[in-house]
């Protein structure tokens, strides 16, 4: 058995692929399949989520390329806006904030140039097959024109407009954010009932936020509620803060919450923003934009001290009625964690909640893979509340191409000859008064650039045009990737901009989604390092698409095995094919004929589960047949001819052998490319005429009927099941495998197996086959008796 040197072996053909460009793209393709690669942040490192949902992909586009012949799949990065702030603010030691603009983003840039290269390797270690040679990153200059000028046209088509508004504020990050930036968390909270005052009466609100007390502009009571019809029209004072308030009467007031009756505070949460403008109430807004209080007696304190203190000036002043502890479910931003607020900015969006007919419509153009995905990007658009946010009040990202004129607040727009450009650095004079505009500061979300990845890639390369053939991504982004690429694509030329979508799941630890907040992350390189990427990627096609995964270290142990097992049996079939150049027999013997009908049944089954995206599917296929079929079973059905035969029968073992492993390393080889290529270099190459097995030909049935599908199926399950019976005699006898027997078989198992029977003395090491009740007596070394074991 060979000790499999993964280390030594996956560096050279990772250097072998790059230096002889076996992915690059082929121009001339007339027919080729088309990919909107994920473009991971740059986050410093590739976490286990990533390999698993890239190797997922990969084993897809790694069998498109050898079964359409050529794939379209540039590598990009997202390097733009928030997220990678956030990374080189920490990298760096800085906050964005106290930095010049410029001087923020030529940092950036800088960290962006030094990271990246080892970010892109994580990708090439794990073996995802793209063409490094066609990247793009979505703040170079391409993506950042395409993008404006996005922004440009949808303006222009009336799609974009720009509003003061209540709108989804993060105080950590100090940016607004779109509705998918949203996640739910649990947390533990204090429900207070706090006192009012009412015509000297005691009026009590229960609240979790105390800290909006000071924000409160009404109260609402249901009309229907007969604790409180008498005060509707009346006021409230207010606690601590001492002015008055309406009390209307409103039936989103909930009878049986809380006390009843509810602070509408500026501002609290959506119904809040909503309550304020339908009754027209004045807004008091009492949070900076960092998250602390502007309030005369809290000045400066961040929220929740400021709700600690609050509850102990209200306590100390006995107006809290009771209070326990609860635990709620609060919105916080996905990229930090931190609850959000609602403040009045003045933002960009763009018009989607007058469109959600027709943007469920596109989604059911798509193939969606697993189809019951479909149903969660529909729900995501029903339960839409808002326009898109794409503006974002930060430093580094793509510009909003837009001056606006402080005298006459004419908006002016860049020209497409001028993109891809900065507000703050072009000067432009207003075209009706002539004044100096002012350049916008805020810079597009980056998912308002990222919703054109089929926009960016299909600019790459002549000839590659939307839709694509494939978009592959994880579950938690419909909502965002998904969704707003369906936007743009549909506002854009009313397209989809791919054919189908392919939705991998989440790796959890212990059932739990991994957080390096909680301490459960498992670290890919590390796995790379121990198990290798064939292990980890084999691991990867285990559980099918859209599936959550719990992390399990014995599927790599298992996938590390099979590894080793196939480079193995490689190595024993080519001892035995020495001087063989790929000859094919006159005629095929019936068992080569059988095993060879069996093998592309599966080839059948694997392709077909390869083409609709279930990889695990394919997998398992190829793995069991290659475990029992040929491991098991047909090498040592065959090792004797090919040991002792001559002529034809050894020629037709000889071939079977060559092409059905050659088969199977194909099969496989999307799922384990390191390995496949380390086989076919050293065995295949030379008889072949492709420099890699990765753009080799999909392997195809060939072979010619000999017997009827059912009769085959007869003759070869009595193959085996004459082997397995055989083995089992042995085994309970206690006796070598090799130990040669007397073999007697049923009347009808000599007939239906007659073609075979030199093949089944071979494999059973029988001296004779006899007929008769099923029996096997074992041939002592001395010859001198024999021994009947039943």
């Amino acid at each position: 058995m060979v000790e499999y040197n993964f280390k030594e072996v996956e560096a050279k053909w990772l250097k072998f692929w790059e230096k002889e460009k076996v992915y690059k793209f082929d121009v001339k393709s007339k027919k080729f399949f088309s990919v909107d690669i994920p473009p991971p942040t740059v986050s410093g490192a590739m976490h286990i989520g990533h390999a698993f949902s890239y190797s997922q992909q990969d084993f897809v586009i790694r069998f498109r390329r050898m079964f359409e012949g050529s794939v379209f799949y540039p590598f990009g990065t997202d390097d733009n806006g928030l997220p990678t702030e956030r990374l080189v603010e920490k990298l760096k030691n800085v906050k964005s904030k106290e930095m010049q603009r410029s001087k923020f983003i030529e940092l950036c840039i800088k960290t962006i140039k030094e990271i990246t290269p080892s970010f892109i390797q994580d990708w090439k270690n794990l073996g995802v097959s793209a063409d490094y040679g066609t990247c793009y990153s979505t703040i170079d200059d391409n993506s950042r024109k395409i993008s404006q000028k996005s922004f440009i046209d949808l303006y222009k088509n009336g799609h974009v407009y720009v509003k003061e508004f209540p709108t989804l504020w993060c105080p950590e990050c100090q940016t607004s954010i779109a509705q998918a930036e949203l996640e739910d968390k649990e947390l533990p909270s204090l429900f207070s009932a706090i006192k009012f005052g009412c015509e000297e009466k005691d009026l009590f609100i229960a609240t979790t936020r105390p800290e909006l007390i000071g924000a409160c502009v009404a109260i609402f009571v249901n009309p229907k509620d007969k604790r409180y019809k008498k005060i509707i029209g009346k006021n409230a004072a207010v606690p601590i803060f001492n002015y008055e308030i309406p009390i209307i009467g409103d039936e989103s007031a909930e009878m049986k919450k809380g006390t009843g009756a509810m602070m509408i505070c500026s501002y609290g949460d959506k119904y809040d923003v909503e309550a304020i403008n339908r009754y027209k109430l004045n807004p008091r807004i009492i949070f900076n934009k960092d998250g602390t209080l502007i309030l005369d007696l809290y000045k400066g304190m961040k929220i929740k001290e400021a709700r600690k203190k609050i509850l102990e000036d209200l306590s100390a002043k006995n107006l809290i009625k009771e209070q326990k502890q609860i635990s709620h479910v609060v919105n916080v931003h996905d990229k930090c964690g931190t609850e959000i607020e609602f403040l009045p900015t003045e933002q960009w969006f763009i018009k989607i909640l007058d469109k959600k007919k027709e943007l469920v419509g596109q989604g059911k153009k798509i193939n969606w893979h697993p189809e019951y995905m479909f149903k969660r990007y529909e729900n995501w658009v029903n339960g839409l509340e808002w326009d898109w946010n794409i503006s974002r009040n930060r430093h580094f990202g793509v510009p909003i191409p837009v001056w606006r004129c402080g005298n006459c607040n004419e908006i002016i727009l860049a020209e497409e000859k001028e993109l891809p450009v900065d507000p703050l650095q072009d000067k432009k004079k207003c075209p009706k008064c002539k004044k100096d505009a002012k350049g916008e500061e805020k810079v597009l979300d980056t998912w308002a650039t990222s919703s054109l990845t089929p926009q960016i890639v299909s600019s790459l390369t002549k000839g590659v045009n939307i839709p694509l053939s494939l978009r592959p991504q994880a579950h938690d982004i419909i909502r965002t990737w998904a969704f707003y690429t369906i936007v743009k694509s549909y506002l854009h030329s009313k397209e989809v901009p791919w054919n189908d979508v392919m939705i991998s799941g989440f790796v959890t630890l212990k059932g739990e989604k991994m957080s390096k907040s909680k301490g459960n992350v498992v670290d890919p390189s590390q796995v790379l390092s121990q198990y290798g990427a064939d292990a980890l990627r084999f691991w990867a096609a285990g559980s099918n698409l859209g599936e959550d995964v719990d992390y399990q270290e014995n599927e790599l142990v298992s996938g590390k095995r099979f590894v080793t097992k196939l480079l193995n049996a490689s190595n024993f079939v080519f001892m035995n094919l020495k001087g063989y150049k790929k000859e094919k027999p006159k005629q095929l013997q019936a068992v080569d004929k059988i095993f060879l009908d069996k093998l592309f049944e599966m080839v059948n089954k694997a392709t077909e589960a390869f083409s609709e995206y279930e990889y695990a599917k394919a997998k398992s296929e190829i793995e069991t047949f290659f475990w029992k079929m040929f491991c098991d079973n047909y090498l040592e059905i065959v090792k004797k001819r090919v040991y002792q035969g001559s002529g034809d029968e050894k020629v037709s073992a000889q071939y079977t052998l060559y092409a059905s492993l050659l088969t199977l390393l194909k099969l496989i080889s999307p799922i384990t490319p390191f390995i496949a290529e380390e086989i076919y270099q050293a065995h295949f190459k030379k008889l072949e005429k492709d420099k890699s097995i990765h753009i080799s030909k999909w392997p195809e049935v060939f072979v010619d009927e000999l017997h009827s599908a059912k009769y085959e199926k007869v003759l070869w399950n009595g193959i085996i099941e004459v082997i397995s019976k055989v083995r089992q005699e042995k085994t309970l006898a206690k006796k070598p495998m090799n130990a040669e027997i007397i073999l007697t078989l049923p009347e009808q198992y000599n007939k239906v197996l007659s073609y075979v029977l030199e093949d089944i003395k071979a494999v059973t090491n029988a001296k004779d086959i006899k007929t008769g009740d099923f029996d096997v007596k074992f041939v002592e070394i001395n010859k001198s008796e024999n021994t009947n074991k039943k």
